[in-house]
């Protein structure tokens, strides 16, 4: 299995560490680059095994017949991964195409 990212994505991780510091989440860059690593590295890592959810139909703008599934970080935020799931050459990938938080879209979200 392999997980990949769309460019996109990947620049929200390079940013996210700039924006948790700068908006005063967390007070030092090191602690902030820390977190948007383990978050990259645990998305990366756990996909695969985690409980997939159809995506609503708000999220297709980052592709058709997407999944998502929530990643916790702490008792205030769980970030959402969407991404879609395709066999090549027999071999499983999971695309990821959008990264957000619960602070951003869980009203577009059945969370029960």
């Amino acid at each position: 299995m392999k997980v990949l990212f769309i460019p996109e994505v990947v620049d929200q991780f390079l940013e996210l560490a700039e924006v948790l510091y700068d908006k005063g989440y967390l007070g030092f860059k090191d602690a902030a680059q820390k977190y948007s690593e383990q978050l990259f590295r645990d998305i990366h890592t756990n996909l695969p095994l985690k409980v997939k959810k159809g995506a609503p139909t708000y999220f297709e703008r980052y592709g058709n017949d997407l999944l998502y599934s929530a990643f916790p970080r702490n008792k205030q935020t769980v970030w959402y991964v969407f991404y879609s799931v395709y066999e090549v050459n027999g071999e499983t990938t999971y695309l990821v195409r959008h990264l957000t938080n619960n602070h951003v879209i869980s009203h577009h979200l059945d969370l029960d």
